[in-house]
């Protein structure tokens, strides 16, 4: 207990420290007896044994107004959750990733209009997929010539048509598993020239696919830069942010025991958590980082506050924006189905879903225009809202209930700083 108090006052001071944002002045604080109402919610989902654990930050101006542990990090060993734990952020990896492709168009180095082919030349005559029916009525692959390269801009907004082998039909599932993407030894250098062996899955620019965009994204950086994934976020990024405990692998014992871990009847995320690990030489820009909420905090503040945090700017206000507008809209030419993952009022930057509208849902769900989000599919989620001024992050290994915890905490969330109070 006494760590954990230490841990909490450390924490404050660091993110008082000039992080708040000047503007939202005037936004409502929360309501004490509100948030009591979110750990109500936690201690039910530990007590009830859907949740092994899980860890709350809500914070406004750049103080934390709530951050509160819950259950245990690891059901085997009864370690209990600290601000200081460990989870593996799965695709709340991709807008870190997403940041450093920025940084390197903000400085010229690379360009939203580059082929892929420019730095991965096996991208450069892409075929894509079309399932069809043969005359006996099964179905059947066709490959047809892609209409154009895939470009860096539809990596960052999921328009590349490279899809997850479990997104898009059953043939993507075949060819993928068919490819072996995941056996033997491999890093970014060596997964996009497997990737990119692979049909797309629909023509680039023409629909929000879900995949490993980001994966090809990090090996862009990696030979735009010079450097490894790792070495260029923990340079420009995480270094400077003070995201200490944000990497790809952990090589401490005592890390090692501050890691998060699903419950073992989370088959999902447990075999993709084995899959993740068996794989230290795979940088993988679109799901392969682990992280605190304390440091997921401060990356989280840097965007609240428009791309700048305790008087660094990692990205240009004219970046910022164009990395946190909607490039999907109506007049994008940009499809949508039922595995558009930013979900109904959304639309998509690059890396990060943006509130465009109150959506179709009546009534609809809690949040602002212009609010930013994304989660994972380990049970990771965070939100930054600049009309309140808040960021929200909730740290959990979940696969089983991740749906479900996110729309329960966003809920819990707005209902605390509700007008009227």
């Amino acid at each position: 207990m006494a760590r954990r108090i230490a841990l909490v006052a450390a924490f404050v001071a660091h993110c008082t420290n000039g992080s708040g944002t000047a503007g939202a002045a005037d936004a409502p604080a929360p309501a004490p007896e509100k948030l009591q109402l979110i750990a109500e919610f936690f201690n039910n989902e530990v007590a009830t044994g859907k949740l092994p654990g899980a860890v709350i930050l809500i914070q406004q101006h750049g103080r934390p107004v709530y951050l509160k542990c819950f259950g245990v990090r690891d059901v085997t060993t009864k370690l209990p959750m600290t601000p200081d734990t460990i989870f593996a952020l799965h695709s709340m990896t991709k807008p870190i990733t997403s940041l450093a492709a920025m940084m390197l168009i903000d400085a010229g180095k690379l360009a939203l209009d580059d082929p892929v082919s420019k730095y991965i030349p096996a991208f450069a005559n892409m075929q894509v997929g079309l399932e069809k029916t043969d005359v006996r009525g099964e179905p059947t692959l066709k490959l047809v010539p892609a209409v154009r390269q895939v470009t860096i801009m539809d990596l960052l907004r999921h328009t590349s048509g490279i899809s997850y082998e479990y997104i898009g039909g059953k043939w993507v599932l075949k060819v993928y598993s068919q490819a072996h993407l995941f056996d033997g030894k491999f890093d970014n250098k060596e997964f996009a020239e497997r990737i990119a062996k692979l049909p797309l899955a629909r023509q680039p620019g023409t629909l929000w696919r879900y995949g490993h965009s980001t994966d090809v994204l990090g090996r862009v950086i990696e030979i735009v830069s010079g450097k490894t994934l790792y070495h260029f976020m923990k340079q420009h990024t995480l270094d400077p942010l003070g995201m200490n405990h944000t990497k790809f692998v952990l090589d401490a014992t005592q890390e090692l025991t501050l890691m998060a871990e699903p419950l073992p009847s989370d088959r999902v995320l447990v075999d993709a958590e084995r899959e993740r690990r068996a794989h230290p030489e795979w940088e993988s820009g679109g799901g392969g980082l682990v992280s605190t909420i304390i440091d997921y905090a401060r990356f989280a503040q840097m965007i609240l506050n428009g791309g700048e945090l305790d008087g660094t700017r990692y990205i240009s206000p004219a970046a910022f924006e164009d990395m946190t507008t909607d490039h999907v809209g109506p007049d994008s030419g940009v499809g949508r189905d039922y595995f558009y993952f930013p979900g109904d009022g959304f639309g998509f930057g690059y890396g990060l879903a943006v509130r465009t509208d109150p959506g179709e849902a009546k009534p609809p769900p809690p949040g602002s225009i212009g609010e930013l989000k994304w989660d994972s599919g380990s049970g990771t989620y965070f939100g930054v809202d600049p009309k309140l001024d808040i960021i929200y992050i909730l740290m959990a290994q979940t696969q089983n209930e991740r749906a479900r915890t996110r729309v329960a905490f966003k809920k819990l969330v707005y209902d605390a700083f509700a007008a009227g109070n």
